[in-house]
This record gives C-alpha cells, structure tokens and sequence, in this order.
C-alpha cells in the first residue's frame, strides 16, 4: 500500500516521538511504500523559519537520515496536484493539508496523519477516502529492512 505522510506524522518519526499502534504498524510494514511530500518539507522549513519548530541544528541532516533508513520516497508537487486543489471541497483551510489531499487524490494513497480524522472526498463523481488514525502510544523505531 502507497502511504503519504503528513508533516506532523514526518515530524513525530524523526523526533522518536508517539505514533499509534496502527500507525506504527503501518509504518514499520516493510510492504507499504512511504511518501513524503515536498509541501511537508516546505512547510517544515516556514515553520522553523519563524520559530514556532525549535528543530535541532542539524535537522536537515536528520530529515535526510530518516529519509533514507526508512526508504520514504519524496513526493514533488506537479501540476496535477496544484489542479487537484481547485475541485477540493472546503473541509480543510490549511494550504499545506489542502496539498496533501490534493496529492494523496490524484497519487491514490491513503494519507496517514496526526489529526485522527478519515476524510471523504468526492472529486468529479468518483469518491476516494484518506484514512489512519495516529494517538499516542510507544515511539515508532526504524522500519526494518
């Protein structure tokens, strides 16, 4: 299965922090494909810049890190996601979920994210749902290879 994660889901693996059970077995399931979006990382970047993070030095570095221990592939933002936007219904204001959705939309995986919400959407007649539910509970570890 094809995960796109969301920013805070990206933030709470590389800061060792909690996922829920069924996150974490998403995550660590060698079987799903792991995506991270270019709007997280920009997102990411905005947020430090003003402060409201507080990211260790050297958190480029471990973003990378992660990356790569964890075979999370980099999602760009196409056109066909910038389009996607524009048929979104207004049930999230955030620019940055909005891309996700839109991504998640036209790339077809389920969005694992922090807010514990299924959303569905339906674009043009055809449904598609973005599930996952992500609560507290032990820190996720690297997935295995």
């Amino acid at each position: 299965m094809k995960l796109l994660m969301d920013t805070q889901v990206f933030l709470w693996v590389i800061n060792n922090q909690r996922l829920s059970q069924r996150a974490r077995a998403a995550f660590l399931d060698t079987s799903n494909q792991l995506f991270l979006s270019a709007a997280s990382y920009w997102e990411i970047c905005i947020k430090q810049s003003i402060g409201k993070l507080g990211l260790a030095e050297d958190w480029q570095q471990s973003f990378e890190r992660e990356m790569r221990a964890n075979n999370i592939r980099w999602l760009p933002i196409e056109k066909a996601h910038c389009q996607a936007i524009i048929a979104l219904p207004w049930i999230h204001r955030d620019p940055f979920d909005r891309m996700l959705l839109a991504q998640a939309m036209v790339e077809a995986p389920p969005e694992v994210t922090s807010t514990g919400l299924a959303v569905k959407v339906t674009v043009g007649g055809a449904p598609s749902t973005l599930t996952v539910a992500v609560r507290t509970t032990p820190p996720s570890a690297a997935r295995p290879k």
